[in-house]
C-alpha cells in the first residue's frame, strides 16, 4: 500500500552470513554418504573409521596451514560463538574462580560480551574500553587499561557491524612483556584479510566457517604455542580433542570448513580486490543520496561492508521498503531484538540515529548490476519514506 518501487531480490548481508560454495558442498557430501569418509573418526579399528580419521586430519592441516600453525593448535568447535567461550570461560576457570582482571570492549559481539559479563558477575573484575567514533579500540586504550593483575584480553579483530579492522599487532606488542592471555574474536577476518602468521603472542583465536562460505555449524578455535596458557573444557565425556572439547567430530563439517577455508585463501587478493571495487561503488552511491552518512570509518574497515544511517526516515519503514534487499539492521544475532544496536549507540549515536541505520555487506556473488539495482531502489524507498512520515524529531 505504500507504493514501494520494484526490484528483483539482491543479497546484500554476507556479513551475517555467506551460500555454501559448491566445491565445498561436494566434498562435504562425499564425507556423508556410505563407503566415504561417513564414519566416526573415533573408530579406528576399521577401515571406514580410519578414512573418517584421515579426512580430519588432513582438514585439520589445511587449516593449520592456512594459520601459519601446526595441526595441534587446531581446536574443532561448533563455531565462533562455542570458540569464544571456550577461551574465555576456559581462562577463566582454570585460573580459578574470581582471580584476575578482564579487558574487552563494549563493542564486541555478543559471544564475547556475554560470557565476559558471566565472569563479571562471577567475581572477576572487567575493564570495558569503549570504541571511537570510527569503532575502533586504540593500542594505547589496551595500554592504559593493562594491570599487573590482567588475566585476559579478548578484542576483536574486525568489527561485524562496521567493518572496522583493528591493530591486532598493535595490541600483540603491547601485550609482548606481560602474562596476561590474549584472544582474538576472528569469525569476520578470515578470507577477508591476511590471517597466515598471526602474532606469536595471540594467545587463542576464534574462527567459524559460514563467513567464508563454508557450512553453519563448525568453527576453530585456534591456540598459541606460548607455555603457560591453559583452558579447561566447558563440555565433558568422550576424551576427544585431548579433551579440551569433546565429542563425535562431524567430519562433513570439518572437511567442508577446510575445503571453504583453502579456497578463501586461494581467492584472498582476487576476492579484496573485486569486492573493494564493488564496495566503493556502492559507498559512493549511497553517499550521494541527500543525508546518508557512514557509521564508523570511511578507511580502515572492511571496504565492501559498510553501516549508513540515513537522516529524515523512520527506521522501521526503511527496513520495510527495502525487504526485497536483503540489508541488516545490526548483528545477524541480534535481529530480533527491535531496540537499537548496541554498537552504533556506543559509538553516539541516538536512539533514532541507530534505528535508521542499515549494514550492507557484499560478496563473491554480488554483480556491479546488482550493486546498481540495490542503490536505485534504496534511493526511491528514502524518498519514499521521507514524503510519507514528514518531518521527524531527533
Amino acid at each position: 500500500m505504500f507504493g514501494w518501487p520494484e526490484v528483483a531480490p539482491v543479497y546484500c548481508d554476507y556479513a551475517a552470513t555467506t551460500p555454501v560454495d559448491s566445491e565445498v558442498a561436494a566434498a562435504m557430501h562425499a564425507s556423508l554418504v556410505a563407503h566415504e569418509a561417513f564414519a566416526n573418526p573415533s573408530s579406528t579399528t576399521h577401515r571406514y573409521g580410519r578414512a573418517a580419521s584421515e579426512a580430519v586430519d588432513a582438514a585439520t592441516e589445511i587449516v593449520a596451514r592456512a594459520l601459519g600453525a601446526r595441526g595441534e593448535q587446531i581446536l574443532w568447535t561448533s563455531g565462533a560463538t562455542e570458540a569464544d567461550n571456550l577461551a574465555i570461560l576456559g581462562a577463566a576457570r582454570y585460573s580459578g574462580k574470581g582471580r584476575g582482571h578482564i579487558i574487552s570492549s563494549t563493542i564486541e559481539h555478543k559471544a564475547v560480551l556475554d560470557p565476559v559479563k558471566e565472569l563479571e558477575r562471577d567475581g572477576f573484575e572487567v575493564t570495558w574500553l569503549a570504541p571511537d567514533r570510527d569503532g575502533r579500540i586504540s593500542v594505547d586504550q589496551l595500554r592504559t587499561a593493562l594491570r599487573e593483575d590482567t588475566l585476559l584480553v579478548s578484542l576483536m579483530w574486525v568489527n561485524n557491524e562496521l567493518g572496522t579492522i583493528n591493530d591486532v599487532a598493535g595490541y600483540a606488542e603491547v601485550l609482548t612483556d606481560h602474562e596476561a592471555i590474549f584472544h582474538v574474536d576472528a569469525a569476520q577476518a578470515f578470507g577477508k584479510v591476511p590471517v597466515r602468521g598471526l602474532p606469536s603472542r595471540v594467545d587463542m583465536a576464534s574462527f567459524t566457517g559460514h563467513k567464508f562460505y563454508g557450512p553453519k555449524g563448525v568453527g576453530v578455535l585456534y591456540l598459541g604455542s606460548r607455555s603457560g596458557v591453559n583452558i579447561s573444557p566447558l563440555l565433558f565425556g568422550g576424551g576427544q580433542q585431548r579433551g579440551l572439547r569433546p565429542g563425535t567430530l562431524a567430519t562433513h563439517q570439518i572437511v567442508g570448513f577446510a575445503t571453504a577455508a583453502e579456497l578463501a585463501m586461494d581467492r584472498l587478493e582476487r576476492d579484496y580486490e573485486r569486492l573493494s571495487g564493488l564496495g566503493e561503488q556502492l559507498v559512493e552511491g549511497l553517499l550521494s543520496t541527500d543525508g546518508v552518512s557512514i557509521n564508523g570509518p570511511r578507511e580502515g574497515r572492511l571496504p565492501w561492508l559498510v553501516n549508513v544511517r540515513v537522516e529524515r526516515v523512520h527506521g522501521d519503514a526503511l527496513m520495510r521498503g527495502l525487504s526485497p534487499v536483503a540489508v541488516s539492521a545490526g548483528s545477524a544475532c541480534n535481529s530480533r531484538d527491535r531496540s537499537p544496536s548496541f554498537v552504533l549507540k556506543a559509538l553516539g549515536l541516538s536512539d533514532l540515529e541507530a534505528a535508521a541505520s542499515l549494514r550492507f555487506s557484499l560478496g563473491r556473488s554480488t554483480s556491479g548490476e546488482d550493486v546498481d539495482a540495490v542503490l536505485r531502489h534504496f534511493r526511491g524507498v528514502v524518498e519514499r519514506c521521507r514524503a510519507l512520515a514528514g518531518p521527524l524529531v531527533t
